[in-house]
Order: structure tokens, then C-alpha cells, then sequence
């Protein structure tokens, strides 16, 4: 299974926004949309960053309530780690898991091309699982 399949069933819509918003803001879109990261994009659509809930948190911890006036470039991850479509579910979700983050970039020549979360990971390899043991009782059956 690759993360093209996980995006052609949730979609390939992305929040973004600019380095330049307020982590006031970011909390705002963070909580109306009821996401968990937001990737952070330049003008002409290329990814700068990402931020989520976590660096909210770490924001807030480092520099209490005056880091929500501050832009988000203050605060998110500029070495965003990307994947591709074509990529296996199974190699994701290992780099996710090595690197400890819940969201990655999809990106296709150069561009933004979809997100993909550690509850989307787990929720396809977890249908993947239930199909293949549902496929092993019905060759059981069969014999």
C-alpha cells in the first residue's frame, strides 16, 4: 500500500500558511480546523516549515503567552521531512516513527502535494491488517 492510496481516500486539501503569522493565529486555525500541523509555504507555494500542536506547546513552555505574538517562522520545524506518493505506507510510517513527528508533507515535483498524519498511517495499515486476516479465514474456509 503507498501513501497515494491513503491520499485518494482523505484527499490531498493541506492547511497552509505564511512564515509570517502569528502563533495566535496558527492556535486559531489549529483549533477552528481541528488539525494537528500546519505546513508553513512562501509565496510561490514551496514549503518553509511546519507547526504543530507540539511546537505550540514547546512556544508557550519556552516563552510563555509572548510567543503567540510572535511569527510562526519563530517557532516551527524548517527541516520539514517530506514523502512521495509512490512511497510504501510501511516506510512512512518507519521514518515517522524513527523521527518521532505525526505529520508529513506529500510532495510531487518540488510542490505541496498532500498531508498525511500518523492516525492516517495507522488507520490504513490497521484496514490493511483486518483485510489480509479476513482473506486467510476465507482460504481456510475454502480447504
Amino acid at each position: 500500500m503507498t501513501v497515494a492510496s491513503i491520499l485518494n481516500e482523505k484527499g490531498r486539501d493541506v492547511v497552509t500558511e505564511r512564515a509570517e503569522t502569528t502563533m495566535r493565529e496558527i492556535c486559531a486555525i489549529l483549533g477552528a480546523k481541528r488539525i494537528g500541523a500546519i505546513v508553513i509555504t512562501d509565496g510561490k507555494g514551496a514549503i518553509r516549515g511546519i507547526i504543530s500542536e507540539r511546537d505550540v506547546v514547546r512556544a508557550i513552555s519556552q516563552d510563555g503567552t509572548d510567543a503567540l505574538d510572535k511569527p510562526a517562522s519563530a517557532y516551527m520545524t524548517a527541516k520539514v521531512v517530506t514523502c512521495k506518493a509512490t512511497e510504501t505506507v510501511n516506510t512512512v510510517m518507519a521514518r515517522m516513527t524513527g523521527g518521532r513527528f505525526r505529520h508529513v508533507p506529500v510532495v510531487k515535483d518540488g510542490k505541496l502535494d498532500g498531508l498525511i498524519s500518523i492516525g492516517d498511517v495507522v488507520k490504513h495499515r490497521i484496514a490493511q491488517i483486518e483485510r489480509e486476516a479476513e482473506d486467510m479465514r476465507n482460504y481456510i474456509a475454502m480447504t
